[in-house]
């Protein structure tokens, strides 16, 4: 095998530099998880019924967007509960009705998106389909 060339070892060093700094943005990214509030500040993506149990035990409030990889409607919401998560003191979760069946059953999701508040871990309000964030945000700050 020949000796890289100096062009190569440039190249290899510029990719070290680059995955360095990946990296370091992701490890500054992950002490920054959290609002100031001790809150997320990212959706939860919650796996099973113990995960969602202890979510809404460990916080007072919580926004939860039932979704479907495979929905249009909830592709369109997204973007909206990634900006709740990081604006409100409430912490949101992310639950994907073909991998936790129970939980939609559970919560009486027959339609997709499906969004339900919780407060001190009982329901509090729930809406079927995109509603405008304002409708969200609303009812995290009411009472």
């Amino acid at each position: 095998m020949s000796e890289p060339s100096d062009t190569e070892d440039e190249e290899i060093e510029a990719i070290r530099e680059q995955k360095r700094e990946e990296l370091l943005s992701t490890a500054e990214e992950g002490q920054q998880g959290t609002a100031a509030d001790g809150g997320p500040t990212e959706p939860i993506h919650i796996d099973g019924a113990d995960h969602l149990e202890s979510v809404l035990a460990e916080h007072d409030v919580v926004l939860a967007d039932f979704y479907a990889d495979w929905c249009g409607p909830c592709k369109m919401l997204a973007p909206t509960i990634e900006e709740i998560a990081a604006e409100e003191d409430a912490a949101v979760v992310k639950i994907d009705i073909d991998a936790n069946q129970p939980l939609a059953q559970q919560f009486g999701v027959r339609g997709v998106p499906t969004v339900h508040l919780f407060r001190a871990g009982e329901p509090a309000g729930e809406w079927v389909g995109v509603k405008d964030k304002a409708t969200y945000v609303n009812a995290i700050r009411a009472a």
